[in-house]
């Protein structure tokens, strides 16, 4: 479905406006540069072991618990003056732990066996996204209003990678609100990504991605509603796993959802190594984890692959760059050459729609007809909504405690109308109708994570829909994605 002329128009207008505002933009960070920096090189061989085998390690006495979480301690330490990934650590408690942990195993009679099926992180480090309710931590999602918030509880999810014997080290940055592609808010600051500490590390996982990356964590947990785990994926190369919603608990996270949007949340793992990911989602998931084929062996040669190399040209987003499709076609070729396998290329127009999908699904009432909580509340919270237009005035003398981002977000929502359109939703449906078919139960498709690598910071401010990309996946339901 091709955009109309008057969409092409608005576009136009629209792109013109932010073009002029991203040159004067421009013209201001040259004077503002920060001197370039690296990271450290990771020096203590503990610290390039996935948690599977540390916990092996752990378990056969190969290595010391208080040895890994202080090796990890010490990396932190290093990286995150650099990267500001971590904005709260208990590493005292964490070693104490630690210690609790190699007397268990010095006293444990079972065997290995017995620890390995009770406690399969057993003395494994953690990190934790700060929008998770971990108890006795501060409690915030980066907005300066909760600077005093303490969570009195531990989310579901974390409740149980603690009882499988994971060792929290700390919580990690995000987006003010987790709504937005950079971890950037007025509370903790920004975080950076650790390949290039000029270019962002995605959002709203942004904290968790980079500190993963930088060898500062082996395994942590995240929220995606949008992307929040998959861009910090893409951006620091790291592996994260958009669970299907309804598998792992959202309970006691902040902002919580509302309206419809528990359909179209999910918290997941995410780790350096691959191998984690199925460990991890295991524990995450809980009883739910009967809901997946996960000890199910699967033949690679017997699925079917597809590959959708863009979103139909989209007026909205960035054209996926040459290297990213080039990156593609070489998979679908290894794909092809190493299964055997015919890796067939499809167009689905309606992902020309994906942001305008994603943003009228996000909105709509649940079942009793209550609206979600609107974005101004939740700024605003705990007292009344925010005005954005304020908030922008007091930005211009820098006397807001909002970004620019939640601004921006806060006016739009005002701006936007909140009937949904039926063209868009007859979209979602005929996009809906069409995964199905597509993939049935034993398809899988490429698709980019976004259009670009990880963009500078505060760029995204001027390419705002390019998320839309990881977006539209959380709307139809029959979507997997890793």
């Amino acid at each position: 479905m091709a955009p109309s002329g008057l969409e092409k128009v608005l576009a136009s207008l629209f792109w013109a406006v932010i073009g002029l505002l991203f040159a004067v933009f421009r013209v201001l960070s040259r004077k503002t540069a920060a001197p370039a920096a690296k990271l450290p090189s990771v020096r203590n061989p503990l610290l390039l072991v996935s948690a599977t085998q540390l916990a092996k390690k752990i378990r056969r006495r190969e290595v010391l618990s208080v040895e890994v979480v202080q090796a990890y301690i010490d990396r932190i330490q290093d990286v995150n003056p650099l990267i500001n990934a971590v904005t709260k650590d208990r590493f005292d408690a964490a070693l104490l732990e630690a210690a609790q942990v190699d007397r268990l195993i010095e006293e444990e009679t079972g065997g290995e066996e017995v620890l390995e099926d009770r406690l399969p992180l057993l003395g494994v480090p953690l990190s934790v996204k700060s929008s998770y309710a971990f108890q006795g931590m501060p409690f915030t999602s980066g907005l300066c209003s909760r600077r005093g918030v303490i969570a009195s509880v531990d989310a579901p999810p974390l409740t149980l990678l603690k009882r499988a014997g994971a060792i929290p080290l700390g919580t990690t940055n995000t987006s003010e609100l987790c709504m937005w592609s950079e971890s950037h808010n007025h509370l903790h600051g920004i975080t950076r990504n650790p390949y290039d500490l000029e270019r962002i590390p995605g959002g709203s996982s942004g904290g968790e991605g980079s500190l993963l990356a930088a060898a500062g964590s082996v395994i942590g947990v995240g929220s995606d509603i949008g992307g929040s785990i998959r861009m910090p994926a893409f951006f620091n190369g790291i592996f994260g796993h958009k669970t299907t919603p309804g598998v792992v608990s959202n309970e006691n996270q902040y902002p919580p959802s509302s309206g419809r949007q528990e359909e179209y949340l999910s918290l997941g793992p995410m780790c350096r190594y691959a191998e984690d990911l199925k460990l991890m989602l295991k524990i995450m998931a809980g009883p739910n984890a009967n809901m997946l084929s996960l000890n199910a062996t699967v033949d690679l040669k017997k699925l079917r692959f597809f590959t959708i190399p863009h979103d139909s040209g989209s007026v909205w987003t960035h054209p996926v760059s040459k290297e990213l499709m080039e990156i593609q076609r070489k998979v679908v070729e290894r794909l092809e050459a190493d299964l055997g396998v015919q890796v067939q290329e499809v167009c689905l127009p309606e992902l020309s729609y994906s942001f305008q999908i994603w943003d009228t699904y996000m909105k709509l009432p649940d079942d009793e007809g209550k609206s979600p909580i609107s974005f101004t509340e939740l700024m605003g919270e705990p007292g009344h909504p925010a005005w954005p237009s304020w908030e922008l005035l007091k930005r211009m003398v820098g006397k807001s405690d909002h970004t620019v981002a939640a601004i921006a977000l806060g006016l739009m929502e005002m701006t936007h109308g909140s009937k949904p359109s039926k063209v868009i939703m007859q979209l979602k449906e005929d996009l809906q109708n069409k995964v199905d078919e597509l993939l049935g139960t034993d398809g899988v498709f490429l698709y980019p994570s976004h259009p670009r690598v990880a963009p500078k910071h505060h760029h995204p401010l001027f390419r705002p829909f390019d998320f839309a990309y990881t977006g539209i996946i959380n709307i139809p339901g029959s979507c997997r994605t890793t």
